[in-house]
């Protein structure tokens, strides 16, 4: 038996489920858009006319007609939710209690959103509505009103969420093509930092397809400089055209606040993952069960006798899963899906996420050195979230 082997006792594994979604702790947060665009020359009775002059003097775009169109589209977002904490209680009150022996608790979270529709549709961050069940969620309008919202439908994988509201002719951004960005490009962050009300921050693009698979294994982020501290989650990134180009979503920060290291969802992902709810209700996403993959180290392909590094290691999985039942085990790795070879977890999770539902999988794995073959039907995955009676 190998060391990877000694490593990963396949009966406390296999019990063991993986976490996902967009939850960041620590030094990476998951955060909003807070802070103040370059000076301009001091404002006099000439108005947006000197502002603009001044913004041509010291070499900048003016952005204040961008931002006076598109901040109405961009939405405050609170949201209450509800858990049942369970705690150490006497076994025999917890016996004839029931579940009422378990407190009842409630949690509030808040953020931003952006108007996609004029009918009422509002695009946000999944995490932005909490964890718990949710008892309720309140829009609010750039122009002070409270309208309550309707959950329509999530994708944890891509951190997304649409609201719906009674509402129309609202405002909207159009959307914009973020396949087109290119580092140095200027962009607006709008959003509701620290539930100060709409700010508005300018950066540019800092870089394109940046990746965190503790975050999203199918989002490549755009990260931008622009101000994004607590509360901007779920907000709008717009482009110098006034197009939404991404969704603001977290950022890494050693301090929880902003340091000029943000990232959004591209449009592109997140136009399709609302339209797509919109029209069903739900996105659908392959799967084979919950299970952990791990990237296959140079220390790891030693214990493991590989020649290379290639591959996805199966380190945790639920005996629940369809891939268990199929005959994959905790310390298998995944090279190959339906003859495509598989070089990174990352690689075949986006395989799985795409494929239709039903479809038989093979599987080429390798396990202590031998090359095998596993088929596992790919399962649809479940993306509801509780909603509180």
């Amino acid at each position: 038996m190998t060391a990877i082997r000694r490593w990963i006792a396949t009966g406390a594994l296999v019990s063991a489920g993986f976490v996902g979604g967009a939850l960041l702790t620590g030094r990476l947060q998951s955060r909003d858009a807070e802070g103040t665009p370059p000076p301009a020359a001091a404002a006099t009775a000439t108005g947006a006319t000197q502002t603009a002059g001044a913004a041509a003097a010291t070499g900048l775009p003016d952005f204040t007609q961008i931002a006076a169109r598109t901040s109405p589209a961009v939405v405050n977002i609170s949201a209450v939710q509800v858990y049942r904490q369970r705690r150490f209680i006497d076994p025999f009150s917890n016996f004839f209690g029931g579940e009422d022996a378990f407190p009842v608790q409630r949690g509030q979270s808040a953020g931003s959103g952006v108007i996609v529709g004029a009918d009422g549709y509002v695009l946000t961050n999944n995490h932005v509505l909490g964890q718990g069940a949710l008892q309720q969620v309140t829009v609010i309008l750039s122009d002070r009103r409270e309208r309550p919202a309707k959950l329509v439908g999530i994708d944890p994988n891509t951190d997304l969420a649409l609201l719906k509201i009674e509402e129309r002719n609202l405002p909207t951004v159009t959307w914009g093509d973020s396949g087109q960005l290119k580092v140095a490009e200027w962009v607006l962050a709008v959003g509701n930092p620290y539930q100060l009300g709409q700010t508005v921050t300018l950066g540019i693009v800092s870089g394109l397809n940046r990746s965190y698979e503790d975050v999203s294994s199918l989002v490549d982020y755009i990260q931008t400089d622009a101000a994004i501290n607590p509360g901007n989650s779920g907000g709008a990134l717009i482009n110098r055209r006034g197009e939404l180009v991404g969704i603001n979503t977290w950022i890494y920060s050693q301090s929880g606040g902003d340091q000029g290291i943000g990232f959004a969802i591209p449009s592109n992902i997140a136009r399709r993952v609302a339209e797509e709810i919109i029209r069903t209700g739900e996105v659908k996403r392959g799967t084979i069960g919950e299970i952990q993959l791990a990237t296959v180290t140079p220390a790891l392909a030693r214990d493991l006798g590989l020649s290379d590094t290639k591959g996805a290691l199966v380190w945790n999985m639920y005996r629940t899963a369809s891939a268990y039942r199929a005959g994959l085990r905790p310390g298998d790795v995944i090279v190959e899906a339906d003859g495509k070879p598989v070089q990174t977890p990352r690689e075949f999770q986006r395989v799985l996420a795409e494929l239709p539902i039903g479809k038989v999988l093979t599987l080429g794995i390798l396990r202590e050195g031998a090359r095998r073959e596993i088929k596992v039907q790919v399962e649809q995955q479940q993306a509801r979230r509780a909603v509180a009676e």
